[in-house]
């Protein structure tokens, strides 16, 4: 009878192990989850000076025909300087929280507080700015201006403008290269990237890719830049501390290979291809091309919001795709029209906020504002 007892007794302290061990585990994530709350409760509400979607900078008729599945809520319509004229890329300075807009057909480019929901200000000058991406760590702002083939250097605190650096023909995309210190920028028509010292804005070297260089992508894990190659259908790698071509990979099922993202964490590049209308998935791990996937027409810029695994396609067409990343692959959860020229997008991971530059809603150009409805 005592050995009976003896072995119940054991049975009940491991049980209450067990329990102790699983309440202990739930309260760490539970620790770990309010402190990334925390971290983004200052980005949580939207201010009373933002236009809401409810005043006349709304979508048209057709802009809403499918919002019956969009899993996006238009909040607002902020209104940007300049005209009526094209946008292309975006960057978020996390840091700041500030995202910078390339204006392209206004020759400049706009500066946009994501926490108080207010533009700052301007950076001119700019003739026929394209890519643009910033580096808090340097405050600085680069920007390629196609209409004069160089790279213009900003200061993101005066929003002045430090250098101007040649950037071959018609220069486009921007990476940094945060170990060594150096700027990458795709020389679409010159088929290769061109390399800036970031310390001097001095250009290093160039390095050929045979074919045009569209996006260019800096991958932290492998300290590797990434290049989309159009005509060859690539992507090629490329060594930053020798400024070398290492290796080329076949984009398998694309033609017309430009916007590029990398998903570092997660081992995964997206490219999107022009003229077909596909976006490739690419393990870094493999090099290879596992899966291609039809888009909205002529897809253009990505975006990814590492909070939710959530991908967006932007197109010329106004066609968005959206995508949640699952199992190393993705899935699509819409595909339709959202809004006319939606061809760049951008997104803060932190808020899940989601940001379109649109160029003529109501007559004048605006930053549409969505958010997620089913996360």
């Amino acid at each position: 009878m005592m050995l009976l007892l003896l072995h119940r007794a054991q049975n009940i302290q491991n049980l209450l192990s067990h329990e102790i061990s699983k309440l202990t585990k739930v309260n760490q994530a539970a620790f770990a989850l309010a402190g990334l709350l925390l971290a983004c409760s200052s980005q949580n509400h939207l201010p009373i000076d933002a236009h809401q979607s409810s005043s006349p900078n709304v979508a048209s008729p057709a802009e809403t025909s499918m919002a019956g599945t969009l899993p996006l809520k238009v909040v607002a319509d902020v209104p940007l300087s300049g005209g009526t004229t094209r946008f292309d890329y975006q960057s978020l300075d996390s840091v700041r929280g500030r995202l910078y807009v390339a204006h392209l057909g206004s020759d400049l480019m706009t500066v946009f507080d994501v926490n108080q929901q207010t533009i700052v200000g301007d950076a001119k000058d700019l003739k026929r700015v394209h890519g643009v991406l910033a580096v808090p760590e340097l405050h600085r702002i680069y920007a390629s201006a196609t209409g004069t083939n160089e790279l213009a250097v900003i200061d993101d605190q005066t929003l002045q403008i430090v250098a101007r650096v040649p950037a071959g023909d018609y220069p486009d995309g921007i990476a940094y290269a945060a170990k060594e210190n150096k700027i990458y920028v795709s020389d679409l028509h010159g088929h290769a990237d061109t390399v800036i010292d970031a310390k001097t804005n001095q250009r290093l070297t160039t390095i050929p890719l045979g074919g045009g260089a569209g996006n260019s992508q800096y991958d932290s894990v492998s300290d590797r830049i990434f290049v989309t190659v159009d005509g060859r259908e690539e992507l090629a790698e490329i060594d930053p501390t020798t400024d070398q071509v290492t290796a080329r990979y076949p984009l398998t099922g694309c033609k017309g290979s430009h916007g590029l993202l990398i998903d570092s964490e997660n081992r995964l590049a997206f490219a999107a291809c022009e003229e077909n209308s596909k976006l490739i998935v690419f393990d870094l791990q493999s090099k290879k091309a596992t899966a291609a996937l039809t888009v909205g027409a002529d897809p253009d810029v990505l975006a990814f919001d590492t909070g939710l695994h959530r991908l967006y396609v932007s197109a010329e067409s106004g066609n968005i795709s959206i995508f949640d990343e699952k199992d190393r692959g993705l899935e699509k959860i819409f595909e339709g029209f959202f809004a006319a020229n939606a061809h760049t997008v951008a997104v803060d991971s932190c808020t899940h906020r989601v940001y379109w530059p649109l160029q003529d809603v109501g007559g004048k150009p605006v930053l549409r504002i969505t958010v997620p409805t089913d996360k």
